[in-house]
């Protein structure tokens, strides 16, 4: 059973050394279920391997707090170590920290100045189907309710508003079959993609401010195939573009961009994913960026603040570790800066109470 009554570092070492790569987080579900049925002032729910857990003290405000059980596969860096002030360890930036404070905030504040719900979800770092965010919103959307949700991915202990969307999109050439030693009775398809890629090289992305926040957005190939054998011209050709877009724009309005950009040419997209606005606007969160404190900035990458923004919840991304080691062998976070991050939404919770109902 995990001890909420230790440390935050140390619960974090705990949390760490319990591997928990996406489709094997049960045994930390089980763990962080097992401590949070230990609180009586807490109401706890489950789907799969997620675990809900709610106060509820009659606030007119209810916050989220948010963080995913699982990592990216182990690679040779479990258990955890101690070095100075640094831990390292397979997850300890992406997210386990995160999920460490709002452990350690579940068991310190029985009597919160708002409302709050813990939500510690699994496969957040597969595919998005599989996510238990997800999940759950489609099976009990009512345990997602809330007026402002926190997600405690890595951000350096910096308030990070919204998160750009992401598109991808296949951008093919055609062309005429032919044997390479008679090149000329065909049409080559690689060849052609130097119009896209030449599009590319011109683009100038947009750096809009949304919020008061500054995004950079980026469009980029990320994949090229093609070619059917080494003595055949090829009739097909493939660049794949990943359009990463400002939360100024809707997902339908960020395709029409991309459509736009490659006019002319065969557009196919393939995924994509809505940014969320910053949130920053909603009197939660101004008390939550008081309580925090430092300088709001963008969130260039998507993350799950995304999922609560479609269903109506204004969110950010805080957490104390680097976003700059996630997924790295030699992953760490500082101690310190778990430490600053418990303070930081212990102060939010516990100042400035909230009127009841």
């Amino acid at each position: 059973m995990l001890d909420l009554t230790q440390d935050v570092g140390a619960l974090t070492a705990a949390i760490v050394d319990i591997e928990s790569v996406s489709g094997n987080e049960k045994a930390l579900a089980d763990a962080v279920e097992q401590a949070l049925r230990a609180l009586p002032h807490l109401t706890i729910d489950r789907s799969g391997e997620t675990v809900v857990a709610r106060t509820f003290r009659g606030h007119a405000e209810r916050v989220l707090i948010a963080g995913h059980l699982d990592t990216v596969p182990v690679a040779g860096n479990l258990p955890s170590r101690i070095d100075g002030d640094l831990l390292y360890g397979c997850g300890t930036s992406d997210m386990k920290a995160g999920v460490a404070v709002a452990l350690k905030l579940a068991a310190l504040v029985p009597e919160p100045n708002r409302d709050v719900t813990y939500v510690f979800y699994d496969c957040e770092e597969v595919e998005a189907e599989r996510n238990g965010l997800t999940r759950v919103s489609r099976d009990h959307p009512d345990w997602l309710a809330a007026d402002f949700a926190v997600l405690m991915e890595p951000t350096d202990g910096v308030i990070e508003g919204g998160c750009q969307g992401t598109i991808r999109a296949e951008i093919t050439t055609r062309g005429k079959r032919a044997h390479s030693a008679r090149s000329w009775l065909g049409v080559n398809a690689i060849h052609a993609i130097e119009g896209v890629l030449t599009r590319l090289n011109a683009y100038e992305a947009r750096r809009p401010v949304v919020d008061g926040l500054a995004y950079h957005e980026g469009l980029n190939a990320v994949a090229v195939r093609g070619g059917v054998a080494g003595n055949v011209i090829p009739d097909e050709a493939v660049v794949t573009v990943n359009y990463r877009f400002a939360p100024d724009l809707s997902l339908a309005q960020a395709e029409q961009h991309v459509r736009e950009v490659f006019a002319g040419f065969e557009v196919a997209i393939t995924d994509g994913a809505p940014a969320a606005r910053p949130g920053l606007t909603h009197p939660v969160a101004a008390a939550f960026v008081a309580a925090v404190g430092g300088t709001p900035r963008a969130k260039l990458g998507w993350t799950d603040v995304a999922r609560f923004s479609a269903l109506g919840v204004p969110a950010v991304n805080y957490g104390p570790g680097d976003p700059n080691l996630a997924h790295q062998q030699g992953e760490y976070a500082s101690l310190t800066k778990i430490a600053e991050s418990e303070i930081g939404m212990l102060n939010w919770l516990t100042s400035g109470p909230t009127p009841a109902t």
